[in-house]
């Protein structure tokens, strides 16, 4: 008789999140284990602290690896794109749109070689600034009004050894700093969910 019950109990509907409190947050990197240790899959490093932190797990979904974080009312999808950093733009602006995530609570989280190692730099909008993932997300959302989360990763490399540099491993010297500024990053992504861009930014950048 309890399978009878079953079929005729109302089922559990469940209530619509505030697009204002859910957020995107993107990590920027390339899948396969020959980039998990690089300095371009930092966006990648950030996320897995965060998850690691909270004890949550990403799923493999479209265009992805998801999360799913909860902080105090608001909701944050985590998601390392699949799609190699050239293509970042189509699994952002899929996400975007299948949780209905307004553009401004979208954190783009990505590596820097304009400032140095584990500097943190979070802006509301702005240039590529030769970045192929951040380009690749301005073309597809037609816009560079997203906030974005910039980690340095120094510029210490030859003449003409940029992509070796940034699709290198780090160095024993960063890696011995490395767990601080991650979770220095963790911090600044909670703020961002709570507080904002403007809070973030005044609490984190040039920390």
């Amino acid at each position: 008789m309890k399978w009878l019950t079953n079929l005729f109990a109302p089922k559990e509907v469940k209530e619509p999140v505030d697009p204002m409190k859910k957020y995107l947050i993107a990590g920027l990197g390339n899948p396969g284990a020959e980039y998990v240790n690089t300095r371009h899959n930092i966006g990648f490093k950030v996320l897995d602290r965060l998850a690691q932190q909270e004890s949550i797990s990403f799923e493999t979904a479209k265009l992805g690896a998801v999360a799913e974080y909860k902080l105090k009312g608001r909701t944050l999808f985590l998601l390392k794109p699949n799609t190699y950093m050239n293509l970042s733009g189509k699994a952002i602006k899929y996400w975007l749109d299948k949780e209905n995530i307004p553009v401004e609570n979208l954190l783009v989280v990505t590596d820097d070689l304009n400032i140095p190692f584990g500097t943190i730099r979070l802006k509301g909008k702005g240039s590529d600034g030769g970045h192929n993932g951040l380009k690749s997300i301005q073309q597809t959302l037609n816009s560079a009004d997203y906030p974005r989360f910039r980690f340095g990763i120094s510029d210490e490399f030859k003449k003409g050894q940029q992509v070796n540099y940034v699709l290198g491993e780090w160095d024993e010297n960063e890696k011995a700093k490395l767990g601080e500024r991650l979770d220095k990053s963790v911090d600044a992504i909670k703020e961002f969910a709570l507080g904002g861009i403007a809070n973030a930014m005044s609490t984190f950048n040039g920390k």
